[in-house]
């Protein structure tokens, strides 16, 4: 299995430190970049491509959520992680809707931050309480909890057979043998679902999905 890439984002170069040690536990996990503000990231992105960005929010010079911006319109293969101090409802959602793959917090032991870097790796997305809470209070707030297609959005079968089996965190293989499809012809749905939603990624899909009742 090749070894997924990762690079640490934060300013404070001792919790870089603590977090590369737990995440190295897995041999599988290698940090191929580190930066301690978002303008050193993007420098070094340049030349290293890692799969996955474990990014703080609060840094100097570039903070987290210009990087995660800017990161997303560049390189929309890269998988980024928050994890951050700030638990507040307004930054999960304004991250995930802004390209996101997941969030944590900075307490989060190193187990649940190997298995949300598997998540977002092999399905595109990692959503744990902290997420699920501020989407529901989104969500209540707003009331918006009854399917809804009034937005023109029409889907075929096939298609939210494909959406539902997302949302239930199943890989694309897994997806094409559930309903006995080529992988590429999973992408190509998961692709087609993303523009049709107006939605940046896997996550975007799932949150879309939630919002209007299809989960």
């Amino acid at each position: 299995m090749k070894k997924i890439s990762i690079a640490i984002v934060d300013d404070y170069v001792i919790f870089r430190d603590g977090l590369k040690v737990g995440v190295t536990a897995d041999e599988n996990f290698e940090v191929v970049l580190e930066a301690g503000d978002g303008e050193e990231l993007l420098q070094k992105l340049e030349t290293i491509t890692p799969d996955v960005i474990l990014m703080d929010l609060k840094l100097p010079v570039m903070d987290g959520i210009e990087a995660t911006r800017i990161v997303k319109s560049r390189f929309s293969g890269i998988k980024i992680l928050v994890v951050t101090m700030y638990d507040d409802e307004k930054f999960v959602i304004h991250m995930m809707e802004n390209g996101a793959n997941g969030y944590l917090l900075k307490d989060t032991d190193s187990a649940e931050i190997r298995k949300a870097i598997y998540a977002v790796h092999e399905t595109g997305y990692y959503f744990n309480d902290v997420v699920s809470k501020a989407l529901l209070k989104k969500l209540v707030l707003k009331g918006n909890v009854k399917p809804s297609f009034n937005h023109g959005i029409e889907f075929s079968e096939r298609e939210l057979q494909v959406l539902k089996l997302i949302c239930e965190e199943k890989t694309a293989p897994e997806i094409g043998k559930e309903l006995f499809l080529s992988h590429r012809s999973v992408e190509n749905i998961r692709q087609r679902l993303i523009e049709k939603v107006g939605v940046r990624n896997t996550a975007g899909l799932v949150m879309f999905a939630a919002r209007n009742g299809l989960i």
